[in-house]
């Protein structure tokens, strides 16, 4: 037999605790050597020697601090039952949700988890019966639950479609707008159940200057955030955005009649020519504004900027020092940048995050994102319905 045989031999056996102890004895009992009793048994030698000095530890002769084999098995079943908890607190954690729920659902969930746990477990946790999973597991699949299941399809894709940033209302508005006639209360049933939810807004920082010696302008907007029509209105602000190459600062400025996005700039500084850039990018695309309004920061009150707003007749207004609620629309729509794109992902290049920030805004915000204030219509489709009921009328 070649040695690589024996090797395999040697890892296919299996050893009962009689031959162990009648091996072991052979060393320590009748003073043969590890090598010499390894060598007859066929044993290999480092696992045998193991073998050796547990025994020797468990007679009271083995190393300072060594663990006898009953220690051992202590510390064995120890670890497992801390494993079992750790299993449990895992499981617990995954089925919070579910323990609110009816039979049904704790069953679809343990179907799901039976790969990794056992099924005796999973019931067990969930408070539901072994025989009523099964009978259940048996039961023809209904109607309804193919019609769950469909549904529960197109609700993820929506959901991704959208960024991973729409909650249950707006997937709600998303399927009615596709024809797919279903209730609030399922859409939200679905998407808890596939652990789904809208993204989380975190505060904002404020970017404005306000200590400068430029004049100020009166408040005249007066947080009336429903113009009568389009260029009625128009709001503008600064964000910045962090990439590894530095910081970028981005000017918006939206109508507030449809909260679209009708000017942008983005600069590596944060100076009047970037705000000048949003406005002119807005005043090339559409017919000027009755008012504009902006925070009272240093680029705002430059007099190139008032210069630029009074050569087209607008009419300015600031926020009050310190209140942004003054300028909530565009605060608000910096925190859905901030949320739905800036802090999903880390941009590598200005140049990176140029490219993000256009297709955020130009394709997603303005023409495809419902947004809760225009009855869940995307900012392009609100203006296209009014200018039908305009001209309806």
């Amino acid at each position: 037999m070649s040695e690589s045989e024996k090797r395999q031999r040697r890892q296919r056996r299996s050893f009962s605790p009689e031959f162990r102890a009648g091996a072991v004895k052979l060393v320590l009992d009748e003073g043969k050597s590890v090598t010499e009793v390894a060598r007859d048994l066929d044993l290999t030698e480092t696992a045998f020697r193991k073998w050796v000095e547990q025994a020797r530890t468990d007679r009271g002769k083995g190393k300072p601090g060594a663990l006898t084999s009953e220690e051992r098995l202590e510390l064995s079943q120890l670890r497992k039952r801390v494993r079992q908890l750790e299993m449990e607190k895992e499981l617990l954690k995954n089925a919070a949700a579910f323990l609110r729920e009816g039979d049904e659902v704790k069953f679809r969930f343990i179907h799901a988890e039976k790969a990794s746990l056992s099924v005796a477990f999973l019931c067990r946790q969930l408070g539901v019966s072994r025989s009523g999973y099964y009978a259940w597991a048996k039961r023809p699949e209904s109607q309804r639950k193919k019609s769950d299941r469909a549904l529960t399809q197109e609700v993820a894709a929506i959901h991704q479609e959208s960024r991973g940033t729409y909650g249950s209302p707006r997937v709600h508005a998303e399927l009615r707008a596709r024809g797919r006639h279903v209730a609030k209360k399922r859409v939200a049933r679905l998407m808890r159940q596939q652990g789904l939810a809208a993204r989380r807004r975190r505060p904002f920082v404020r970017t404005t200057d306000s200590k400068h010696a430029h004049p100020v302008a009166p408040n005249v907007v007066a947080r009336d955030f429903q113009p009568p029509g389009p260029n009625h209105t128009w709001a503008g602000d600064i964000t910045y955005v962090w990439t590894a190459e530095g910081w970028l600062y981005l000017a918006v400025v939206l109508d507030l009649f449809s909260r679209r996005v009708v000017g942008w700039s983005i600069a590596e500084r944060i100076d009047r020519h970037l705000v000048l850039a949003a406005l002119d990018m807005a005043l090339a695309g559409r017919q000027a504004p009755v008012l504009y309004h902006s925070d009272r920061g240093s680029q705002y009150a430059s007099e190139d900027y008032q210069a630029r707003l009074a050569k087209r007749g607008i009419t300015c207004s600031m926020s009050r020092k310190g209140n942004c609620w003054d300028n909530a629309v565009v605060e608000s729509f910096f925190s859905s940048v901030k949320m739905e794109l800036v802090h999903t992902r880390s941009f590598r290049t200005r140049q990176e995050a140029r490219l993000a920030l256009f297709e955020y805004m130009e394709v997603f915000y303005n023409r495809r994102r419902r947004h809760s204030s225009l009855g869940y219509a995307s900012p392009a489709e609100y203006e296209r319905l009014a200018e039908v009921s305009r001209q309806a009328a």
